[in-house]
């Protein structure tokens, strides 16, 4: 798909406080290791990771989550979904957003090239938010202060990182600030690089629709 704008920003537009209150939120739930592909569908309870399996997600992700799914954070981050979704000429359906992923990265944490987007829909017919829908517009939002860590980069490949030369790598300098926002298609390649020092906070978003036409 041939895009005009690979992805669309807005600085500084989560008020303050509100960084804080998310913050202050996530930091109170117990943080859990990030997952990745069909380790997602797992129930660690019952089938926990062999420290093997560790190892080799550590190799692709290595970071902590924790899950919020409140009105009033979704409330701070539909509105700039909306408006980029519109002003970037994409125009994708979208009617539903997955849970928000609260982000701890701390030193030597980072997440490797990936695209957020799925192969096959979502098969869940129990749940009709879900079912027969893909991702289609991925957010993150800085939540920690530039000063506050080094390194954590959110980078951008506008092609497929295993193809493409390193020219083609774009950092998004743009959500360094606190507060700023990022909105791209979910198909577009992208990855945290490791952080240096400090801790790096962000909240990402997922937001479905049904499949293209």
């Amino acid at each position: 798909m041939n895009l005009n704008y690979y992805y669309w920003y807005f600085q500084s537009v989560i008020p303050k406080k509100i960084c804080d209150d998310i913050l202050k939120y996530g930091k109170e739930k117990q943080k859990s290791l990030a997952l990745t592909g069909s380790l997602n569908k797992r129930n660690l309870l019952k089938d926990p990771l062999s420290k093997k399996e560790i190892k080799d997600l550590k190799k692709i992700r290595n970071s902590e989550v924790v899950w919020l799914n409140d009105k009033w954070i979704y409330d701070q981050i539909h509105p700039y979904v909306n408006q980029a979704n519109r002003d970037a000429g994409w125009n994708f359906q979208w009617d539903y957003s997955e849970s928000c992923q609260f982000t701890h990265y701390a030193k030597g944490q980072y997440y490797g090239w990936h695209c957020d987007s799925m192969k096959q829909p979502y098969n869940n017919p129990e749940n009709i938010n879900f079912h027969n829908k893909i991702r289609k517009l991925s957010v993150t939002c800085s939540l920690s202060d530039p000063s506050e860590y080094e390194g954590g980069e959110l980078e951008f490949n506008f092609n497929d990182p295993g193809f493409s030369k390193k020219d083609n790598i774009k950092k998004c300098k743009e959500i360094l600030p606190r507060g700023s926002i990022v909105v791209f298609p979910s198909f577009v390649w992208h990855r945290v690089c490791p952080v240096k020092k400090g801790t790096r906070y962000s909240l990402v978003v997922w937001n479905l629709g049904y499949p293209y036409r």
